[in-house]
This record gives C-alpha cells, structure tokens and sequence, in this order.
C-alpha cells in the first residue's frame, strides 16, 4: 500500500472524499490555513496597532526567501504579485516585440498566458504561430521546428493544464537563444509538484499562481525573473515597487533595484501568509520525492485502467508526459456522464477539453487511485 506523504488530517474533506483535482481549485493544508487565521485574528483586524509601516514592507521577505528555495533562484529575483496574470499581462508590453515578428504560442495552452500576445499583437502587426500539440510527437521539438529568426517570443506553460505534457526548458532556451528570441514560462501547474531549477532554465520569466500544487490560496504568485529583465521597468507603476514604499515622493518615478519593482501595491497579505507555511511544507516534503510519488500513483493509474474504456493521452513513460496531471481519453464512455458518475461516488477529477483529468498530490494514496480505476469500469 502506499501512503500520502502528508498528513491526510490536515485536509479535512478527504474523510469524506477521493480528492484528484489538485490541478484546479487545490486543497489548503492545515499549517497554512492555521498561519492565515492566526494572521488574520491576531494580527490584520488591529491596522496598524500590530503591523507597524516597516513591518509591512518586511513582511513579503519569508515568502520571496520560501519561493526562492523553490524555484532555485535568489529573493533577489523573486517578485510577489496578485497573480500569474498580472505579470504575463505585462510582458508585451515591456518587452515589445516589432512589426512583422512572430510570437509562439501553443494553441490549447491556458488563456492567461496567449491573450495578453494577441491583444498586442493585433495593436503592433505581429504575427502570433499558434502550436498545435500532437499526442505522439514531442510538444517542445513542435516548438523549435517553429522557431526561425523572425521568432520574438516563445511563451509556454512549462506543464500543460489540460494535458499534463512537459516541455524540455532547456532545449526550448538554447533554441530561443540562437535566434534572440525572448523565453517566457509559466510554472502553474508544475511547480510543488516537481523540482524547478529557475536558474538552470535561463527563461525570461518563469510565473507561477500561488495555490494548486504550492497549497496556497487566491490573490498572490510569485514570478522568477532573469537578470536581464531585471533592467526592465514595470509597465504598471505601483507605489509597492519602491525600494522604501512608505518614502512617498509622488513627483518620482522611484523603483527597487531588484525583483521587488514588480509588487504593485497592499495585497492579500492573508493569502502571503498562507503561501509561505504552505510553500515551506513542499520544500521539506522534497520536491523530487513528490515527484517520484506521484509517478508510483500514476503507474498505479495506468496499469489498472489498461482493460477499461479509458487511456492516457500520453502514455506515462512518454518522457513528455508529467505523472502528477493525467489526461484520459475513451472513445465510447461519455466525459460528462462519468464525471457525475465520479462525482456521486465522491470521486472529484476535472474535465478538459472533453477529458478527465486526474491531478495527483503529495496528501494522494493508493486507496484514491484503487477507487478512481474501479469507478472508471
């Protein structure tokens, strides 16, 4: 039998029920809803009694330390913002692609990050190459066959949401890199679910959501940023981005010379609290051992659904195939009709793009797994 990693009490919904849907609206663990609790009742309804200016400005640092052991990278490159969203919306505009250059985006990757390319480029003239995924054919090789010296960009979940597929971020770089075209990542659904080496990548950018798989709540991301965009300024000026917030001077355009440029304003700081415990539990857990995890409960998956009506998009052993999101196709089970079949069994998995999908995390076991391949027959 195997075992969550975590402790299954911390979330007290899986007493009750078969929870595979971390990839959506994921689970918060105990220590983090506790941290966000205590912060709220001991330390936000009282303003400033409890929360002098200072203290504000060094409250986001335990969360841009936690994120900067996460992603590999140093707080000096960690950026805390309202969400992926708000970052990925900036970048057109910061890095400003020419008339005529092309964008590569994939064409079912998640909106957040192909509309902010779109709107500007029906503005500026570029021209956006939507990839389609193949099954059977390596997303990132897709992705580099495209890649020519017209390429401006290339921007890409580094997992897939409704597939689940991995790209190769250092192929993808070394391409983008021969032609000087601009690489940007967002790590979403990937990052608490697998090792994330920031550095080692070399991206442009590299964002990421503060819940799902980090275990936090809505209203905070944290985004990895390259030395070079460093030089950048933000598009979106907000009063947080100082290097002394609280030294108001409204005449100047005043910014912190690291990371810190990107914070827009007061935030969620329930949520900064939340995703710092919750982040903390990932890195101690160990990201590879996750990982590997997920993989043992994802083989689990796949060798008991091997006579049912259901199959992987991409086999597990495709070594584009991620093991903690898993996408089942049938051409004769109805998605919609097993997923209310699943749901009355208490059984809860998401549907993409007409197929379910299973999203597997540190708190999953055996049992959820055995449960799942039962209901799927």
């Amino acid at each position: 039998m195997l075992n969550s990693l975590s402790n299954r009490a911390h979330y007290p919904c899986l007493s009750n029920y078969n929870y595979l849907n971390q990839a959506s609206l994921g689970l918060i663990g105990e220590p983090a809803v506790q941290a966000m609790t205590d912060f709220l009742h001991n330390t936000a309804r009282f303003g400033n009694l409890k929360m002098s200016d200072q203290e504000e400005i060094e409250f986001f640092d335990p969360l841009r330390e936690n994120a900067a052991k996460l992603l590999n990278t140093t707080k000096e490159k960690i950026a805390i913002i309202g969400s992926s969203s708000e970052m990925l919306s900036q970048l057109p505009l910061i890095f400003k692609p020419k008339a005529n250059s092309k964008i590569l985006v994939v064409s079912s990757d998640f909106p957040a990050i192909t509309r902010p390319w779109i709107s500007y480029s029906k503005h500026n003239n570029c021209k956006i190459n939507f990839i389609d995924e193949i099954p059977c054919e390596s997303l990132t090789d897709t992705i580099i066959k495209n890649i020519d010296s017209e390429t401006a960009v290339v921007a890409i979940s580094l997992v897939q949401f409704s597939t689940g597929t991995r790209i190769n971020p250092y192929k993808l770089r070394e391409a983008t890199k021969n032609v000087g075209a601009k690489l940007i990542l967002d790590a979403t659904q990937a990052a608490g679910a697998m090792p994330i080496e920031s550095d080692n990548y070399n991206a442009d950018v590299i964002v990421c959501s503060g819940y799902k798989w980090l275990g936090g709540h809505g209203g905070v991301g944290i985004a990895a940023i390259s030395n070079e965009f460093l030089k950048k300024d933000p598009v979106m000026a907000g009063w947080m981005g100082a290097s002394n917030p609280f030294d108001m001077q409204p005449k100047k355009l005043l910014y912190a010379k690291d990371a810190r440029k990107f914070t827009q304003s007061t935030m969620s700081y329930i949520s900064i609290k939340g995703l710092e415990i919750a982040i903390k539990e990932v890195i101690d857990l160990n990201l590879e051992t996750i990982k590997t995890h997920s993989q043992k409960l994802a083989t689990i998956l796949a060798n008991g659904i091997k006579e049912s009506k259901w199959q992987p998009y991409r086999s597990i052993n495709d070594k584009c195939a991620s093991s903690h999101i898993i996408s089942l196709e049938s051409q004769s089970a109805g998605t919609a009709r097993t997923l209310e079949k699943l749901k009355k069994e208490n059984i809860v998995c998401g549907t993409r793009n007409n197929r379910l999908r299973v999203s597997i995390a540190h708190f999953n076991n055996e049992t959820d797994i055995m449960s799942l391949v039962e209901a799927l027959f």
